[in-house]
């Protein structure tokens, strides 16, 4: 097994890291669907309200790719479509009924899965619902069906705080997670894992693949990072990716011709009442997550997904389709005295300027600014901090310059999206938020 190394980035501590204890939630009285948080997505409704859906019906499709479909998680009842400004849907809740029905795709036979085509294979993914767990780079877009990736990026394991652990959702998941990797096989002539943090869990990894270890700062774990360093060629900027849990999905799927439900979540975040692993199911809303026993609930902001990376929602929200972890930060409104003269012994940064840095312990992170947006002072402490090597301060006056071509030009595709520049940056400059509008409008002009 490859090991590589990354030295840029950073890893702050803070607490609230979950458990590895794996703990099963009670089955929900509802799930629901947000659609609005899948990237790039023009979602056309297949259902309305007091529709009776199965698990794996599907609920809506994308307008880009009609035959790209996003199943229900839930059997039982519509029972509200809630639409946004512009009517963007930004939520599709199911009541859950006693039996929960599946709709059921047929599947080969175990031996017969290697025999059948790609184009086989492709089709009954994409009946089945499953084809959105793959995704392409550089811009996170669903995965393209009628073409074939140079390479497909199997990730086990997230380096962003409070992720899920690889040791866990794949704890009893061997034999899912195995025919899983034998169906990309198909898919693709180069699959390639590429492990973050337990090294241990290579054991779950079938014979012939290739494996590769990161080790470093976050955001080792992040799979543009990952291409960034392992590259050999332009052509495999168009690489897929998928997440270690999603695969084992893929093998759960083909084995049994259902759409699985089944999910393992991380809960983080100082103000979590309760961190750790949970075992319960897609769509399920954050307040049964989180739990019922928060001190002050109106003082906690619910982050769904990654620390830097993920959204936030309320707690009448729902898990996301992509994000299998929820965070409870304090949510850092209000005014601070005298902050201007603290030392700042208890603030998480990477600033050196806090007393802070000399911390060895976890500090609790909030959701303040502790400061208002400047303007960039070109202290280079983005680029220093940029696990991908470009330049964010000038790609950034590109893009307010209007100037596109010279922001692809300091690398602009190549960002990652991990959100260590907005963090790090101390003029407070939504950095990520820049850069990540520009690749999508990027990507919707070029397609």
């Amino acid at each position: 097994m490859n090991a590589i190394h990354l030295k840029k980035g950073f890893s702050p501590k803070i607490a609230g890291i979950p458990a590895r204890q794996l703990r099963e939630l009670e089955k929900p009285r509802h799930v629901g669907m947000v659609p609005r948080h899948i990237p790039f997505i023009k979602p056309r409704l297949l259902v309305q309200e007091g529709d009776t859906v199965a698990i794996g019906t599907p609920l809506f499709e994308d307008k880009r790719n009609p035959r790209i479909r996003f199943p229900s998680p839930g059997g039982g009842t519509v029972t509200r479509i809630v639409f946004g400004p512009r009517r963007v849907i930004e939520k599709i809740v199911i009541l859950l009924d006693a039996e929960e029905k599946c709709e059921t795709i047929a599947v080969p036979p175990a031996e017969g899965v290697a025999a059948i085509s790609r184009e086989e294979l492709v089709a009954l993914l994409l009946a089945g619902g499953m084809w959105p767990f793959l995704r392409a780079l550089p811009f996170m877009d669903l995965a393209d069906p009628d073409t074939t990736p140079p390479v497909i990026i199997v990730r086990l394991g997230d380096d962003e705080p409070f992720a899920p652990e690889p040791a866990v959702y794949l704890s009893d998941r061997q034999a899912a997670f195995a025919a899983g990797m034998d169906l990309l096989g198909n898919l693709c002539q180069r699959v390639a894992v590429h492990i973050t943090g337990d090294a241990a869990v290579a054991a779950a990894v079938p014979g012939g693949v290739t494996v590769q270890h990161f080790s470093g700062p976050y955001p080792t774990g992040n799979p543009a990072v990952q291409l960034y360093r392992t590259k050999k060629g332009t052509a495999e900027n168009r690489a897929w990716f998928i997440d270690g849990q999603d695969v084992a999905l893929l093998g759960q799927f083909i084995t049994t011709g259902c759409y699985p439900v089944s999910r393992t979540v991380s809960v983080g975040g100082s103000m979590a009442p309760e961190t750790g692993h949970v075992l319960t199911r897609a769509g399920i809303p954050l307040a049964l997550l989180a739990g019922t026993s928060l001190v002050k609930p109106s003082a906690a902001r619910y982050i769904v997904g990654g620390v830097f990376s993920g959204f936030a929602a309320g707690a009448d929200g729902y898990m996301g389709f992509y994000q299998n972890a929820l965070n409870l930060i304090d949510d850092g409104d209000r005014e601070e005295p005298f902050a201007f003269i603290r030392p700042g012994f208890n603030k998480p940064s990477y600033s050196t300027a806090f007393l802070s840095a000399l911390h060895k312990s976890a500090l609790p992170m909030d959701c303040g600014q502790h400061g208002e947006a400047r303007a960039c002072v070109n202290c280079g402490t983005c680029a220093r901090i940029c696990p991908v090597d470009i330049l964010p301060q000038f790609a950034m006056k590109c893009l307010v310059a209007d100037e596109v071509e010279e922001a692809l030009a300091h690398g602009l595709l190549d960002c990652a999206e991990c959100g260590l520049c907005t963090y790090a940056c101390p003029s407070k400059i939504e950095l990520r938020e820049v850069f990540r509008a520009a690749k999508a409008q990027y990507h919707k002009e070029t397609l």
